[in-house]
Formats: C-alpha cells, sequence, structure tokens
C-alpha cells in the first residue's frame, strides 16, 4: 500500500495524500483531508474506510493523528456546493485541506480527482493503493460523519445520525415528509 509513495521517498521527496468525504449525500458538506506521513511508514490500515466500522475509523484516527507529519482539513458547505457543483467543491475542498497542511510537501496523491496547482497524481482507487491517500480518507470520513452527527442534533427529524446525508430510501422518505432543510443540496435530486 505505500509503492506509490516508496517511489518518491526513495527521492527525498514528501508525499500528502488527499481525499474526500461526502460527495453522494444529499445533505451536509464534502469534507477533505490531506494526510503527510513520515517517509518509509509501514502500512497500518487493511481496508478502505468506507468498509471499516464506525469503531474502526475511529480506531484509525487516532493512529493516523499518533503517526502523521501533518493533518490538513477542510470543509466545503452545502451551500457553495450548489452554487459551484459538486466536483468543482470538491477540489476546493481538496486543495483547501492542503493549504491546511501548513508542512511542506513534494508531491500529491489524491484519489482519483486531480487537482491542478499541485503535482498531483490522480490514482483511481488511490485510498486503497496508497497509504497515504487511504489516511486522508479516514480522517475525511471521521471528520464528516461527526459533522453530521452534530447536525441530528439541530434536525433530528432528518435521522442524520444513522443515514449522515446518504441518499438511503428512509432519508427520502423524510425529504418527501418534512421538505428539505437548509444543509440539504438543492442542486442534487432530492
Amino acid at each position: 500500500m505505500t509503492d506509490i509513495e516508496e517511489k518518491f521517498w526513495r527521492e527525498g521527496l514528501l508525499v500528502a495524500g488527499v481525499d474526500e468525504a461526502g460527495r453522494g449525500p444529499l445533505a451536509g458538506p464534502v469534507v477533505a483531508s490531506a494526510v503527510i506521513l513520515p517517509p518509509y511508514t509501514e502500512p497500518f490500515l487493511n481496508k478502505d474506510s468506507k468498509r471499516m466500522s464506525p469503531k474502526e475509523r475511529e480506531k484509525a484516527y487516532e493512529r493516523i493523528k499518533e503517526v502523521a507529519l501533518a493533518i490538513g482539513t477542510a470543509v466545503v458547505d452545502s451551500s457553495l456546493i450548489d452554487r459551484v457543483n459538486i466536483l468543482s467543491a470538491t477540489k476546493i475542498a481538496m486543495r483547501r485541506a492542503l493549504e491546511d497542511l501548513r508542512h511542506r510537501f513534494d508531491v500529491v496523491i489524491s484519489d482519483f480527482v486531480k487537482i491542478e496547482g499541485f503535482n498531483c497524481i490522480a490514482v483511481p482507487k488511490g485510498d486503497e493503493k496508497s497509504l497515504s491517500c487511504a489516511c486522508a480518507s479516514v480522517v475525511a470520513k471521521v471528520l464528516r460523519d461527526k459533522i453530521m452527527e452534530a447536525f441530528h442534533e439541530v434536525y433530528p427529524e432528518y435521522e442524520f445520525n444513522s443515514h449522515k446525508g446518504y441518499p438511503t430510501k428512509r432519508h427520502r422518505e423524510l425529504i418527501r415528509r418534512f421538505g428539505p432543510s437548509e444543509i440539504h443540496r438543492r442542486s442534487f435530486r432530492l
């Protein structure tokens, strides 16, 4: 899971992995994270963040915070998503997460999305092939889930604590019953 990083580490270059959580939901923000690991970090994740249980993600998140040289995060809310579209909002979030690192890096590995302005390698299924990218995926998912749990306190009728804004059958039923909330994405088919 570090084959991509290792060729850069051998050249003395630092790698930042970047990924997002929340492109597909009907509500809430898209959250991006960027992670720089020390060169030659041994892989410590064994599956994609989407296949981890919340407890496994939390444990991985704590390990990432212990190991990482730097972690950057960014949140782009539903109103900006509606104004610029989800792909543009994702790129904005990823760029902001990289800027939030406050640590030098030489190369960016992203999960499929090319980030302009950086020496970026967009890798299909990057969160499964790059440890740095996988770590960024975990951080973004954990933070987004926490945001959606907080939104559940504000809008309990939508049950965001259970579906996190994704387009489940139950979530769609609740939108039909209560109409969209302020955090629902108007540019998405609700």
